[in-house]
């Protein structure tokens, strides 16, 4: 264990365990009967003030893209290539307010697989320390997601379309927009500039310290799983690290889900049960035929995982609607595991309402939805089939879920089939070094212990630049959200820690200026 998480450990081992979930009755209810308030609570709204620009990037010079877009600023999309007649444009915001030229800093936002403004709306931390880093805030839309789209609508039509999206493309977009930035804004040009970023993002903004370490001087990789490559770490850390976040949330929480799969299964095999199942589930699609069982249950599974990557210590919005804590929520409706076939499909549904029902608003459960549309899908289909290969599996005996095992011929079939393209699953850990990175500097990787990412991160220190913070009872990237007075002590210990590394990567950045000029 890194200094920095066994200094968190220590400090709040003790009193950082939630409460103990109330027990709910098993009975059948409607969505729009559950026993919570129809309205969302979430915090007071906070306006966030920031100007939306766009850069035009420049593209191949193929016959893809039908026409050209009227020239602003000229970057590449393909950086490696140099056929650069045709343009894009890439969105960014920015905002100033607390920005000083004398002293002052960059906060760049490494932007992930979404719409920039969804992003920027959930990093509240950048927001709360701009006044202290006296710094502008800038975010960055990641190419193919949100508007930042190479060939418009038919920028996902096929894999010649989407041959431009892959990180080392989109490090590149960062590392013109950072130079346009210097070089276009007064007082900009001789400021530090610290990337940050969470989940993909936070990957990106450790690879882009590694790649463009003379464009910023840190960065801060918050739910980075770096390692979640080839055989970096086990396949099934991912599903244990869920099953554990459930088991400690709700007595038999876990054991009731790991049996789950099977009453599901022998409902559907009898006369009525896949009508039973989409009733009692309340589908909007019914399930017709067996196949559709398989999907249900791979929906159900997303669920669980997408609860515990966002089980936040206060109301929330970040996927959907949620409560607080919402896998010991989740967990009140699996208290008794010895139940009937039919019963634990209906604690089931009441489980379910947490994640897509909170707000008291869905007439019926659609199961090809299980997070925000902000979130860009098809993009991030077609990078987890070429670079983004992250194995994992299941063994249905130390987790919750079924048994299934990594198999990376039929993963690559699967990509074919979708994509027409094969995935190449060791290029990431060779372009950006897999667990050889001790040469680098400056990379803060943080880390929720109930964040199921956590097991591909970096969770010890690796020298005494490249710093391993460990967060007790943090989900992903909690760090990066907004200051909430709910917030446990560990996740306030950590902002100050990172200020504290970001501040001192600042004073060097002015420091060694100093002596140059």
């Amino acid at each position: 264990m890194g200094r920095c998480s066994l200094l968190l450990l220590l400090l709040l081992i003790a009193f950082l365990t939630p409460g103990a979930a109330n027990p709910v009755s098993p009975s059948l209810r409607a969505p729009s009967s559950l026993p919570w308030s129809t309205s969302f609570r979430s915090r007071p709204t906070i306006t966030l003030k920031y100007s939306i620009r766009y850069i035009q990037q420049k593209m191949d010079s193929s016959p893809l893209s039908h026409q050209r877009s009227p020239k602003l600023k000229c970057f590449h999309v393909d950086h490696f290539g140099f056929n650069i007649d045709r343009t894009f444009k890439q969105r960014y915001l920015i905002a100033d307010n607390y920005w000083k030229e004398d002293g002052g800093s960059i906060l760049f936002y490494t932007g992930n697989e979404g719409d920039i403004i969804w992003f920027c709306n959930n990093t509240g931390f950048m927001w709360d320390i701009a006044e202290e880093m006296k710094a502008m805030l800038v975010f960055a839309e990641h190419r193919y997601y949100g508007e930042s789209l190479p060939f418009g609508a038919d920028s996902f039509s096929d894999s010649r379309h989407l041959n431009f999206l892959t990180t080392e493309q989109a490090l590149a977009d960062f590392a013109k927009l950072i130079r346009y930035l210097k070089r276009t804004i007064p007082g900009a040009r001789n400021q530090p500039v610290i990337a940050l970023g969470g989940s993909y993002g936070g990957m990106l903004a450790a690879w882009f310290r590694m790649k463009y370490p003379h464009l910023v001087v840190g960065a801060l990789a918050s739910s980075a799983p770096i390692w979640q490559f080839n055989d970096l770490v086990p396949c099934d850390i991912f599903m244990k690290i869920v099953t554990t976040d459930f088991s400690q949330s709700g007595p038999n929480c876990s054991e009731s889900i790991r049996r789950s799969w099977d009453a599901i299964n022998r409902l559907a095999k009898k006369g009525p049960g896949l009508r039973w199942l989409s009733e009692a589930l309340h589908l909007c699609t019914p399930l017709t035929k067996s196949q559709d069982v398989q999907r249900l249950k791979d929906w159900i599974s997303e669920t669980w995982v997408n609860v515990a990557m966002v089980d936040y210590p206060y109301e929330s919005n970040f996927l959907q609607p949620l409560p607080a804590w919402p896998v010991k929520v989740v967990c009140q409706y699996f208290k008794y595991s010895n139940v009937p076939d039919t019963v634990m499909v209906q604690n089931i549904f009441q489980a379910l309402n947490v994640y897509y029902n909170y707000s008291g608003q869905a007439k019926c459960l659609n199961v090809s939805e299980t997070a925000t549309s902000s979130l860009g899908v098809l993009g991030w289909s077609y990078q987890a089939c070429t670079e983004m290969v992250m194995p994992t599996c299941s063994d249905g005996v130390d987790d919750m879920f079924e048994p299934h095992s990594w198999n990376m011929k039929e993963y690559s079939d699967d990509c074919f089939k979708q994509w027409g393209v094969r995935p190449r699953p060791s290029w990431i850990p060779t372009m950006y070094g897999g667990k050889n990175i001790s040469s680098h500097t400056n990379i803060i990787f943080s880390n929720g212990e109930l964040d199921p990412w956590s097991g591909g991160g970096v969770t010890k220190d690796i020298t005494d630049t490249l710093l391993a913070i460990v967060i007790p009872n943090g989900a992903h990237h909690l760090d990066l959200r907004a200051s909430n007075a709910l917030d446990p002590v560990s996740v306030q210990l950590t902002r100050s820690l990172e200020v504290k590394y970001m501040k001192q990567w600042i004073s060097d950045f002015y420091v060694r200026l100093r002596k140059m000029n």
